[in-house]
């Protein structure tokens, strides 16, 4: 079934035009869509040729896509890890994941990093997206800050004196986080070569301000991985929303990183909101041209979007973004 770098997918009868080498994933309809084939059939017909299998899909979906990569009916060009879906909390998207403690549950992680690595091998696809951990901080005092950022704003008293109380207590207990999902992305890594798997770990920046990793931190593990096949997989509108709760400075700090981004979500964001159409759901011509060159950047370009994008939003704006890249590469003369 593997068939790296391959261009395929069946985007005939679409009334949208062909996407080329940008990739759609599952999650803007895998709740409406429970079965595989419909899925997948849904996003080929907005003209994508090929998908982003995301966590949510389940073994019985397989079941249904296997087929259609095999025919060539559809391309993969990545998977998110956990894939295919776990039930199981521990393993899920927002979790210590490969920083716990407890060696046992850090094995189990890096063991399904690699059963991910393994089905993007077997579908062709180029990489792995992965949600390397958190700081393990209560989601409702998460939730405390985004409520004071939208009812004071980010430069009130209010805000300032809860980020500073909650910055303090992310950075005196990141470091061992940190340090262990280093090592579990090298044991992934040499498990994964001794495997023969031909695909590359996108660290992905993440949605919540406790989660892993900083752009800061993605510098730390992808130089402590010097030669291995890790990198920074850049979710636009994740970083967005972190830098506006003033994280980090999502484009200041791409320094250093441009060379190391397996690829992109591309998602703009409305206040904290993501998972919009780039330029189409925020009404604002030029703020994401800030993101562009870490689109053009990334070998693996996804669409992450919402279940309340529509077909015709989709397709305004990916008309939008590829005639600003297109623009940029003229008068770059590529």
């Amino acid at each position: 079934m593997n068939d790296h770098g391959a261009s395929r997918g069946d985007t005939k009868g679409s009334p949208f035009g062909d996407k080329g080498q940008y990739s759609f994933s599952t999650c803007w309809n895998i709740r409406r869509q429970p079965g595989g084939r419909a899925m997948i059939e849904e996003i080929a017909a907005l003209g994508f040729r090929r998908v982003e299998l995301n966590y949510n899909v389940t073994r019985e979906m397989l079941e249904e896509i296997e087929p259609m990569i095999e025919r060539g009916e559809i391309g993969v060009s990545s998977v998110h890890n956990t894939f295919p879906h776990t039930p199981d909390p521990d393993y899920g998207t927002d979790s210590v994941l490969l920083g716990f403690d407890d060696e046992a549950r850090r094995l189990k992680a890096v063991s399904l990093l690699v059963e991910s690595a393994e089905y993007a091998h077997r579908y062709g696809g180029e990489a792995v997206v992965v949600h390397p951990g958190e700081v393990p901080i209560d989601p409702a005092d998460v939730k405390r800050l985004e409520k004071l950022y939208h009812e004071a704003g980010r430069e009130s008293q209010a805000y300032r004196a809860a980020w500073a109380v909650f910055l303090e207590r992310r950075e005196s207990a990141a470091g061992g986080y940190l340090q262990r999902i280093v090592a579990s992305l090298d044991e992934a890594c040499n498990l994964a070569a001794s495997k023969g798997l031909n695909v590359r770990f996108g660290i992905e920046t993440r949605s919540r301000p406790n989660q892993m990793p900083t752009l800061a931190e993605a510098k730390t593990v992808i130089e402590a991985l010097r030669g291995a096949p890790v990198g920074i997989w850049y979710d636009t509108g994740h970083a967005i929303m972190m830098d506006r709760l003033g994280l980090y400075d999502s484009v200041g700090e791409m320094d250093g990183l441009m060379d190391h981004i397996v690829g992109v979500h591309i998602h703009e964001t409305i206040g904290l909101s993501d998972h919009w159409c780039p330029y189409v759901h925020s009404g604002d011509p030029h703020f994401y041209d800030a993101y562009l060159p870490m689109i053009e950047r990334a070998a693996v370009k996804v669409y992450e979007l919402k279940a309340a994008c529509l077909p015709e939003e989709i397709e305004a704006g990916h008309r939008l973004l590829t005639d600003k890249l297109a623009k940029r590469a003229a008068q770059a003369g590529r």
